[in-house]
């Protein structure tokens, strides 16, 4: 008597990760966020807004000499580019969901999962993103970048006043709620130790009233 068997199929690794893509994808238009975020604790919440004491970070960074919303588009092509394999690396890193990034070829570098926020800060005539690395990442591990316009660098732990908002990216919704950032440090009489910055959570393809924005700013100590 003979049995029947169901054929077994296997998925090809980058149809896999393109599957996992679209899955992440998915979920975000919502405001359903799988991905790993910078580690933080709260000290003080008033409706919007935060003070937050935030643990030491990796970060991968590039410079944009361009206006915010075309320099948004510049610069996550490049980071993107990094986290996606377009790095030097001589070890691997097991798949893990979500991973934002689809890579031809497995070999050319090391593929690491997105983290959230991107962030923006206003440098001279342009501006500085930069993608947080995933926990367990330090400057003498993570894959170095192969391309000359992106860089790494430790930032330390630090404290941060923080407003929360939705809505598109854009210079003018950024403005606004900068101002009324600094509105609420003078209140609570908080001293600013860095230059403000843009910090985004989702995809571009997230819903706006869904979307996750924050302008950030260092308290001095």
């Amino acid at each position: 008597m003979s049995s029947y068997r169901s054929p077994t199929y296997r998925l090809h690794p980058r149809a896999l990760l393109a599957a996992l893509v679209l899955l992440q994808a998915g979920c975000s238009v919502f405001g359903i966020r799988g991905t790993e975020q910078a580690v933080y604790s709260v000290i003080e919440q008033q409706d919007q807004f935060e003070l937050r004491a935030y643990e030491p970070l990796v970060i991968a960074q590039t410079f944009v000499d361009s206006d915010f919303d075309e320099a948004g588009k510049i610069a996550f092509g490049r980071l993107f580019g990094y986290i996606s394999g377009d790095n030097t690396s001589a070890s691997e890193i097991a798949m893990t969901a979500p991973v934002m990034a689809l890579q031809a070829d497995a070999d050319a570098g090391e593929t690491i999962s997105m983290t959230a926020p991107v962030t923006a800060e206003k440098s001279g005539p342009g501006w500085r993103f930069a993608f947080v690395l995933p926990a367990g990442y330090r400057l003498d591990n993570a894959p170095t970048p192969t391309s000359e316009v992106v860089t790494l660098a430790t930032v330390p732990a630090r404290r941060v006043a923080v407003k929360r908002y939705s809505g598109w990216w854009s210079e003018a919704s950024y403005r606004e709620n900068l101002q009324l950032l600094q509105d609420w440090m003078r209140q609570n009489a908080l001293e600013a130790d860095s230059q403000p910055r843009y910090a985004g959570y989702d995809p571009p393809w997230t819903l706006p009233f869904l979307r996750r924005n924050e302008v950030m700013i260092d308290i001095r100590s």
